[in-house]
């Protein structure tokens, strides 16, 4: 440690040692956040719905931990008994971060929780994830595939699902499809073409990966701007098109890949689910 680390460190040496006792608040302040997120419905936008009730439970939890954290330090602060015990936490303790910076992190990260709203992941991330009409393998189950669901009934991801369970794209030809998602325009496709797409979430919001299928729609796509949410009716067609993958500078492969031509098209606001979830 330098000589001005340890001459800032005893300049702030009260204000560290407040914080450390006030451990309590930033744990009080996550299971403020999670819950927060639980009664708003954020919750949906940042983890599996697998995995809601247990993200309430512990909010829950650090809520009462942190009350109860901070009722005996407010008690010791009253009774004005002995010295403070993040002394001698300082000296009997070997810690990773200096005395208070802890909990001044715990409680930031917090309030920039309860501060900044989650927002929906738009065309930008999925184009820089790379758009797929495949499935991971770990998602490919065509045992659970519903093949009674009429085509005109089908959801974006069933389409989705029901390519990987079966490749060949002349069978779909001349099904009509009722499909919704988000506009992305890809590059490498020509501009009466765009990407219907959604997001499929598997745990959190950091694994979430965009799925897509090709529509052909009258005259240019930029009637439709990007990020715009669609609901699209037409019939299933196939065509030579270059594959859905993003295109890393170099040309993408020609691939009879299966397209919806659309007939109507309406825009819709963004779903209160946006996402869809992976089995």
């Amino acid at each position: 440690m330098t000589a001005g680390t340890r001459v800032l460190s005893r300049r702030f040496a009260p204000l560290w040692r407040l914080l450390n006792q006030l451990d309590g608040l930033g744990i009080f302040a996550w299971g403020l956040l999670m819950v927060k997120y639980s009664v708003s419905g954020e919750l949906k936008l940042l983890i599996h719905p697998n995995y809601f009730a247990l993200v309430t439970v512990t909010g829950v939890v650090l809520l009462a931990l942190g009350a109860l954290r901070l009722f005996q330090t407010l008690r010791r602060w009253f009774k004005r008994s002995a010295r403070p015990q993040s002394s001698q936490d300082s000296v009997t303790h070997v810690t990773v971060l200096p005395l208070g910076v802890g909990t001044l992190l715990l409680l930031s990260s917090a309030m920039l929780g309860l501060v900044i709203t989650p927002s929906v992941f738009t065309s930008q991330l999925a184009i820089q994830r790379g758009i797929s009409n495949t499935l991971p393998p770990t998602q490919v189950q065509a045992e659970s595939f519903a093949a009674q669901i009429k085509p005109e009934d089908r959801t974006l991801v069933d389409w989705i699902r029901t390519i990987n369970a079966y490749p060949e794209p002349d069978v779909y030809a001349g099904q009509g499809a009722n499909v919704t998602g988000f506009v992305v325009y890809p590059d490498y496709l020509p501009d009466d073409y765009l990407l219907i797409s959604r997001f499929i979430l598997t745990c959190c919001a950091v694994d979430v990966y965009p799925v897509a299928l090709p529509v052909k729609v009258d005259g240019s796509r930029q009637q439709y701007p990007q990020d715009t949410w669609l609901e699209i009716q037409g019939e299933m067609i196939t065509e030579t098109l270059p594959a859905l993958a993003q295109n890393r500078g170099g040309s993408s492969p020609q691939k009879r890949q299966l397209v919806l031509a659309a007939s109507a098209i309406k825009t819709i606001p963004t779903p209160q689910d946006p996402y869809s979830y992976a089995d």
